[in-house]
């Protein structure tokens, strides 16, 4: 869960005169920005590019392509011809055609494909699909929510590689240890602790065992529904944002996430993964929860929490999140 708009501040300052009976009022124009992908012609990412831009009367400005080959010129002078220059070692290089951007306008570059040099030869290189799967984890470990809560377990993409299951523990391990999981956790002990559950010692001692049984039932729910169980059965762990259709096409999909998921060759299928991650979690708590707390009881009450949490994660992530997301709006 993640993301800070990438809107544009807008900036109007307005001043009024009175001279021979007329009032003028002028503004400051907004700025404009351009922002893209660089890639080699198979698609594949071409971090470190150097990207330039120019433009007449102007001192040229250059930056370098992070690790997702993204790049991003702010602030630019609205109406002003640019022209941007990508060049990388091995590729030829590339000009855009001018371009010309109106106040406040925010410009994607998604068609930058650097052609291979070579010696006249047919020169073809292509990515694995392993390649690609890191590439899109990468971004997505990325993606927080205002900027600081994770939404790492969200795809954008609009063609979504299936993980390998070393991606997929890679994202439990990362979420697990993020100082934000530590936080939340820390919050919900301070709820148990409130509400006198589970049935440990009050104080701080308390609060040290509702804490590690909090943040135990979650990891238990993440390192096996996220990671162990959709690498044995090949199913993702990821919701995949739909984003278009009507809204009640967008809702069913979201509701139906904790129940409904993408397997490994891209079919929908039953989410078995999530399912016993639920399961699993309620099941290893009867390990550590007091001895009053124990039994089936417990079981059932993990796994209605985490589903009900999940549904509403779905429904947050389908129409809310998308636009609170710093990396989302990176996303091709």
């Amino acid at each position: 869960m993640r993301i800070v708009l990438n809107l544009a501040a807008m900036l109007l300052a307005t001043c009024a005169a009175s001279m021979c009976g007329q009032t003028f009022i002028a503004s400051t124009p907004q700025p404009a920005h351009i922002s893209g992908t660089v890639t080699d012609i198979n698609g594949g990412l071409v971090p470190g590019a150097t990207v330039t831009i120019e433009a007449a009367f102007e001192k040229p400005q250059s930056v370098l392509a992070n690790d997702s080959g993204f790049f991003a010129f702010n602030n630019l002078v609205a109406g002003t011809a640019y022209q941007i220059t990508v060049s990388a070692k091995g590729f030829a290089e590339w000009k855009s055609p001018t371009i010309s951007l109106l106040p406040g306008q925010f410009d994607s570059l998604n068609n930058i494909k650097l052609a291979i040099l070579g010696d006249g030869a047919s020169v073809t290189v292509f990515a694995s699909r392993e390649d690609v799967a890191t590439e899109q984890v990468k971004i997505e470990e990325q993606q927080r929510v205002l900027g600081f809560i994770p939404n790492f377990y969200v795809s954008y993409d609009k063609n979504p590689v299936p993980l390998t299951p070393k991606l997929k523990f890679e994202l439990a391990i990362k979420i697990s240890i993020d100082p934000v999981t530590f936080a939340g956790t820390s919050f919900v002990a301070a709820i148990d602790q409130a509400s006198h559950y589970p049935n440990y010692v009050e104080g701080m001692a308390g609060f040290g065992q509702r804490f590690g049984s909090a943040y135990l039932s979650g990891l238990t729910d993440i390192m096996v529904g996220g990671a162990l169980l959709p690498s044995i059965l090949h199913q993702d762990p990821r919701y995949f944002y739909q984003g278009t259709g009507s809204s009640k096409s967008r809702l069913l999909h979201a509701l139906s996430s904790p129940i409904i998921c993408k397997g490994d060759s891209g079919q929908w299928q039953p989410n078995y993964s999530s399912l016993g991650g639920y399961l699993a979690s309620g099941a290893i708590a009867n390990a550590y929860y007091p001895q009053s707390n124990r039994g089936s009881g417990l079981l059932f009450r993990i796994f209605a929490i985490n589903i009900s949490a999940n549904i509403a994660n779905g429904v947050l992530q389908e129409f809310v999140l998308r636009k609170l997301t710093r990396s989302a709006k990176n996303s091709n």
